[in-house]
């Protein structure tokens, strides 16, 4: 994965563990919700698959939280109350509901595509859920 991911100029790192994420859906929960928290997300993706940064440390959560420019006590507090955690079970229990089996998982008028994807798949997706290109 690590290889075709760089040969489409992506970064990606050569992951050696698997580290548990529902601190770091904690962590976005919260930061959502502040202003230029949405930048959490891509911060996470790099620090989890390209930096293989454990996700499951508060620590690390935070010095994640602290390069977005949230506020890291706050962060530090949110981690250790866990106070999203029944919002982070909700979102999981919602896309059990959806049928949602892997990530990323990509829905569109009632068609599906699951896992990385060709752009010619999300194309392809896109166009049977009844997309219509418009002339630039």
């Amino acid at each position: 994965m690590a290889a075709v991911m760089r040969a489409e100029g992506l970064e990606y790192g050569d992951r050696t563990m698997t580290y548990n994420s529902h601190r770091a859906q904690q962590l976005a929960a919260w930061a959502v919700t502040q202003e230029g928290g949405a930048a959490i997300h891509q911060a996470l993706f790099a620090a989890y698959f390209v930096d293989n940064v454990n996700l499951a440390r508060i620590d690390h959560l935070v010095d994640i939280a602290a390069g977005v420019g949230l506020d890291t006590d706050r962060a530090r507090e949110i981690l250790r109350s866990r106070r999203y955690r029944e919002a982070v079970s909700a979102d999981w229990d919602r896309s059990r509901q959806l049928g949602v089996t892997g990530v990323p998982t990509y829905r569109m008028g009632g068609v599906e595509a699951v896992g990385a994807q060709p752009y010619e798949v999300l194309a392809q997706l896109v166009q049977e859920a009844g997309a219509q290109r418009h002339p630039q």
